[in-house]
């Protein structure tokens, strides 16, 4: 079955949107073979609870993931977290959680798993013999300074364990909560050891609050861009992603703001909507956007080549016809205006590996 086509696995389709969730909706796993749907009786349909956060283990056995896409500045990325509680609609990992039996909907935000063993799994793999030090990419798939890091504290783990082992880090974030970890990201700069990449979506204030319900604030993101910067981290702006026909007008303003900031270099990706991801879009447009949904969706077909989604790696991030080559050209013009100098380079050569520490310590006990 199509995903555009699946039930509602459950009868949790409210009336309105749950305030502070993003998702409408919590649509069937592609890999569930049954279905539930809520039915009106005639006794009237009460809207559902909103529901609450849960958080489970992790128990993974290990914690780099590798990818050969060409598309993608790293090849190799570390994820904290699976799920996460920001409930950005957008966000292209929601499919992602139907692996885990759980609906890329609601769930996506409200069914969140940590890796209590991340830093010890972090430091074993980068004590592998033949191990290769390459920039490290830190929260691609879900968020790693989401509302759940400030008790548990994860990220810092792996942090510390990066700082220590003096492996160059890209992180990747649209949380204030990064500000916490400034004393480790800046003795890090120093050395050239961290790129900070900040998200951001929109300046206004509302559409956020509706886009992204439990991440920062876009004046916020701004100030904690400000903050990096001040405290020497290189900070890159990703405008990401520009929704054609809801905030691609505001290309030019983000940078400008970004770079007012201090960001140092910019990017940006058009919005991708895979599997589940489609319809739930097109519910969230339903309800936060009518007005704007045709226009939003007419585009975006245009621009993934008459489909919702187009995964191929020459267009996924920007894609293309006539709008994606307008919003190239914006992007580029208004890069040069405003005289973004670009990130340095991540410096490889420091790292100092786990395996050949404890071959030091080995030699010094043995001389007793």
């Amino acid at each position: 079955m199509e995903p555009d086509l699946l039930p509602d696995r459950d009868d949790s389709l409210p009336a309105q949107p749950h305030k502070g969730r993003g998702a409408p909706a919590n649509p069937g796993s592609r890999f569930v073979a049954w279905a539930r749907s809520a039915t009106d009786d005639g006794w009237s349909l009460e809207q559902a609870e909103a529901p609450a956060t849960e958080v489970f283990v992790d128990s993974a056995k290990t914690v780099i993931s590798h990818n050969d896409s060409p598309d993608l500045p790293f090849d190799q990325s570390l994820n904290p977290y699976r799920g996460c509680e920001h409930g950005c609609i957008y966000c292209y990992a929601r499919p992602s959680h139907a692996f885990l039996g759980h609906s890329p909907g609601l769930d996506f935000e409200t069914k969140l798993y940590y890796k209590p063993d991340a830093a010890r799994l972090l430091k074993r793999e980068l004590g592998k013999p033949g191990y290769v030090c390459k920039p490290l990419a830190l929260g691609t798939n879900t968020d790693a300074w989401q509302p759940i890091e400030r008790r548990l504290r994860i990220t810092r783990g792996v942090l510390e364990v990066l700082h220590d082992m003096k492996h160059p880090v890209m992180l990747i974030t649209k949380s204030a909560l990064v500000e916490r970890d400034i004393d480790l990201l800046a003795a890090m700069a120093k050395e050239k050891l961290v790129h900070a990449a900040i998200s951001l979506t929109t300046l206004d204030g509302e559409l956020a609050r509706r886009l992204e319900p439990r991440a920062s604030a876009p004046h916020a993101r701004l100030e904690t861009i400000r903050r990096l910067s001040d405290a020497g981290i290189p900070v890159n702006v990703m405008v990401s992603p520009v929704i054609p026909g809801l905030t691609d007008h505001e290309l030019e303003k983000l940078l400008t703001e970004a770079r007012e900031a201090g960001a140092l270099g910019a990017s940006y990706s058009v919005l991708r909507l895979p599997r589940e991801l489609h319809p739930l879009f097109e519910r969230w447009l339903a309800w936060h956007a009518p007005e704007k949904a045709a226009r939003v969706m007419a585009i975006l077909y245009d621009m993934r080549g008459g489909k919702a989604n187009d995964a191929s790696f020459a267009n996924r991030m920007h894609g293309l016809g006539h709008f994606a080559d307008l919003l190239q050209q914006r992007f580029s013009l208004h890069l040069r205006r405003l005289g973004f100098p670009g990130m340095p380079p991540l410096d490889s050569t420091r790292f100092i590996s786990p395996a050949g520490e404890k071959r030091r310590d080995d030699q010094q006990l043995g001389l007793f």
